[in-house]
């Protein structure tokens, strides 16, 4: 292992582990809806606090649209993903998923969500950013500025809220294609 992915490696090991000890601290003193597993510089200061009862985010993807169209190089893409909503319509969160060449993924990121999208309150947008791990091999420069399986990543969406906790989301990833999801909120 080279001594920069060592590096990112501890890096991202010793946050989860500052966040997981943050949220296994809170969780201890309230059920699980009320823990917190994002950084405090998250969240805007003064901003709307999140609904109470609504501050998880449960998001699943059983299909993606590639643009340049199916090849025999693609797999199947399959995504599970968690966010936490924090003050000021803000959130972070995780999501693992089997990327397009069939390799698992990790995507952890931060973002922001504004709802209602228009003045009409079933339509919200959506932005995360964050760092991906997983594309490696051969398929290392399917991503730009993969390093060692590290890369950047910003992904917006377009979501509509047909009831108070369910959603349909189209995910832009880049040049590669959309991803529909399922959004459920608790």
């Amino acid at each position: 292992m080279h001594l920069t992915q060592r590096i990112l490696t501890s890096l991202i090991f010793a946050t989860a582990c500052g966040v997981n000890s943050a949220w296994a601290q809170n969780a201890a003193a309230n059920s699980w809806q009320d823990s917190q597993p994002c950084p405090a510089w998250v969240a805007k200061e003064g901003g709307p606090a999140p609904l109470n009862d609504k501050r998880w985010d449960l998001t699943l993807s059983p299909y993606t649209l590639h643009w340049g169209g199916e090849t025999p190089e693609h797999k199947p893409v399959v995504l599970g993903s968690l966010d936490r909503s924090v003050e000021g319509n803000r959130l972070c969160g995780m999501s693992l998923f089997s990327n397009s060449f069939g390799q698992p993924t990790v995507y952890v990121y931060v973002g922001q969500r504004w709802d209602p999208l228009l003045d009409d309150s079933k339509w919200f947008v959506k932005v995360t950013a964050g760092i991906f791990y997983g594309y490696v091999g051969k398929y290392k420069d399917k991503v730009p500025f993969n390093y060692n399986g590290f890369s950047p990543g910003i992904i917006p969406s377009l979501g509509y809220a047909f009831s108070p906790t369910n959603s349909a989301q189209v995910l832009v990833l880049g040049n590669a294609g959309l991803m529909f999801a399922y959004g459920h909120r608790f």
